[in-house]
Formats: structure tokens, sequence, C-alpha cells
């Protein structure tokens, strides 16, 4: 696992497209489904569904936020600020998933591990 508050971690807007995984259980559920809809409304984005399983190569339930290279500036440090100790996973859209979750993968907070298996 790496550290939280590497420089290498950190999100960087380097493509057109990105995905944020914001992750959370039954504890945080309440919290998080308030924070994805402020997500969607202050900054006019398309906001998934909130999945209570896991999906995909995600390893805890989550919630997914698309958005764009014009909205990273102004939305990354809103998650950062707003995210309440949930981990968030950004990373871009290319079109390969496998290396959108793994070499253009950043994080807030806790990295979450992945199941990388299916994306094979």
């Amino acid at each position: 696992m790496t550290d939280s508050n590497s420089p290498i971690n950190r999100p960087v807007n380097i493509h057109d497209n990105y995905h944020a995984h914001v992750y959370f259980n039954a504890e945080t559920i309440d919290y998080a489904s308030q924070f994805f809809a402020s997500a969607g409304e202050k900054f006019g984005l398309k906001v998934g569904r909130v999945h209570r399983k896991r999906v995909g190569p995600h390893t805890e339930w989550s919630c997914q936020v698309l958005f764009t290279s014009k909205e990273f500036d102004q939305l990354i440090p809103w998650l950062e600020e707003k995210r309440n100790g949930l981990s968030v996973l950004v990373h871009g859209d290319t079109g390969n998933d496998l290396r959108d979750h793994t070499e253009y993968a950043y994080w807030l907070g806790k990295p979450v591990e992945l199941n990388l298996q299916v994306l094979s």
C-alpha cells in the first residue's frame, strides 16, 4: 500500500476525462450519499448509482462521479476538503481500464485495495 500523502499519488490533471470513486460502508453511507449529491449539484456532474456491494475492481461499496479536465482544478480540492475521511480514487478515463486503475490512479485519503484481476 502506498502513502496517501506522497506527491506521486496526488491527482494530476493530465487527461481529458476522469472518474472519481468514493468508497463508503454501512456507517458512512448517509454522509457519502449527501457528498455525491452535493458534488453533482455544485459542479453539474453525472453521479453514478450508490453501490451497496462490490462492483468491478472495487472491493468496497462505492459511487462514481464522472468529470473532465475542465472541472478537475475546482473539483479535486473540493473533494479533498469535503470527503470527511472517505477514501476517493481519482483516475483517468482513457479506455484502458487496467492502466486507468493503476498507472493513472490517484488517491485522496487512504488507498483502497482494488481487484485488478477483473480488469485483465
